[in-house]
């Protein structure tokens, strides 16, 4: 193999530093040489190599709107003792290929653009790479499912929703749909059954119809599809049995998204705003993108800082305290924390996650740490570990976007992570 190449599930990748974004010379220059600009148009945005750009630029390329912080002075997460951050880095661990690597080298393993880690709710760690700044906003992808979710099921907790009533109930239009007699819980857990395919590899998957819909891919020269979300979930038609299995499905965000929104009134980037950015002290404004109409992608819109995420981490943690304040009702955390039913998750294909469930758009992984976690492709991580006192937030612009190719080196170094912070 050529120097400065690694091979993932058998292709060749450059390594994290022949990748990294400074050194390729992407978007550099006035203006930039052709080869090296990345537009909107091309279609290749969210391509290997050129992603280790775009996922700290998304808004120079879609449409967005601000999740706004307020005025508030930004809320202290400390500095990291003298001396830890190098022993982390040293830190010695085995992945699950069996190769010996120190949390430093797992970095590079995974393309990671940054990572921050609280232990107690101060910080010990904090790392940047490539195009990530500690001001720059980096794309969350699914992460912003769990945001989204944990806003309805506070909505839920405050009687402004029913968990029991189906989709149409509060969207008369969706009759006929997939959806018609879903519930918001069947929903909230990702167990409906909707013809969708969401293999990422695969160009035709219909992931890539929704992303055109929402104006996160280009369209083609001649485009008949639909031109908004709702248009869109409008189209989804149902393929098994709700409540059976848990199948992961973006447009199920979606459509929980549009519920919020015609029940609240509150769009999600202002619900977002209100309800957790202005209310934990985040140092930056978080974005979303949005459709041709204005609504904002809740299934993996999502930008923020790497500081502000690990401070929705946090959040949860706290059971919803920030401080003096309750800002999540505590059920509505402990709730996520216990999880659903893991044997309608253990058919759904994930291998490296034995035990795990899904619950109110959280991975729950029912093990001795507790551990709960958002994920998002490409790498996005937001893991707590509430036994461990522990929040981990890293971005990544990894080239497979399925997690399962960098979770062999992520599972078990956050765990040595874990076990260096108690002792264990």
């Amino acid at each position: 193999m050529k120097s400065g190449m690694v091979e993932i599930e058998g292709v060749e990748y450059p390594d994290a530093d022949a990748s990294d974004p400074n050194a390729l010379g992407w978007m550099q220059g006035s203006p930039p040489p052709r080869g090296k600009q990345i537009r909107f148009e091309e279609d290749r945005f969210l391509e290997f190599p050129q992603n280790r750009w775009t996922l700290c630029h998304m808004r120079e390329l879609a449409p967005t709107v601000n999740v706004r912080r307020g005025h508030a002075v930004a809320s202290d997460l400390g500095v990291a003792p003298n001396g830890l951050e190098a022993a982390i880095d040293a830190l010695a661990f085995q992945d699950l290929h069996g190769r010996q690597l120190t949390w430093a080298q797992s970095l590079r393993h995974t393309y990671a653009d940054g990572i921050l880690i609280l232990h107690r709710g101060r910080r010990v760690y904090e790392r940047y790479f490539g195009a990530l700044k500690e001001q720059l906003p980096h794309a969350c992808f699914s992460i912003t499912k769990s945001y989204a979710a944990t806003l309805a099921a506070a909505l839920i907790h405050e009687r402004a929703l029913d968990e029991t009533k189906t989709v149409s109930h509060y969207l008369p239009e969706m009759a006929g749909t997939a959806y018609e007699d879903a519930t918001l819980r069947e929903v909230l857990d990702m167990q409906i059954g909707v013809r969708y395919s969401e293999l990422y590899s695969d160009p035709k998957a219909d992931i890539w119809d929704y992303g055109r819909a929402g104006g996160l891919r280009s369209r083609p020269a001649g485009y008949a599809g639909p031109d908004n979300f709702y248009d869109y979930l409008r189209t989804l038609r149902k393929d098994g049995t709700h409540g059976a299995a848990f199948v992961y499905k973006t447009v199920n965000t979606e459509v929980l998204c549009w519920v919020m929104k015609r029940v609240t009134g509150v769009a999600l980037a202002d619900m977002m705003s209100q309800r957790i950015w202005t209310q934990i002290g985040c140092e930056e404004d978080g974005y979303l993108t949005v459709d041709t109409i204005g609504v904002a992608m809740g299934g993996a819109g999502l930008s923020a800082t790497l500081r502000d995420l690990c401070r929705f981490g946090e959040l949860m943690r706290c059971e919803g305290a920030w401080g003096a304040k309750q800002i999540i009702p505590p059920p509505v955390v402990a709730d996520i924390r216990g999880g659903a039913d893991p044997a309608k998750f253990a058919g759904a294909g994930y291998t490296l996650l034995q035990g795990y469930s899904y619950r109110n758009m959280w991975w729950v992984s029912h093990n001795a740490m507790g551990v709960f976690e958002g994920r998002g492709i490409h790498g996005q991580r937001l893991y707590i570990a509430p036994k461990a006192e522990l929040v981990i937030a890293r971005f990544a612009s990894h080239p497979v976007a399925s997690s399962a190719a960098n979770d062999p080196v992520t599972l078990p170094a956050f765990a040595a992570i874990s076990r260096m912070l108690t002792g264990g």
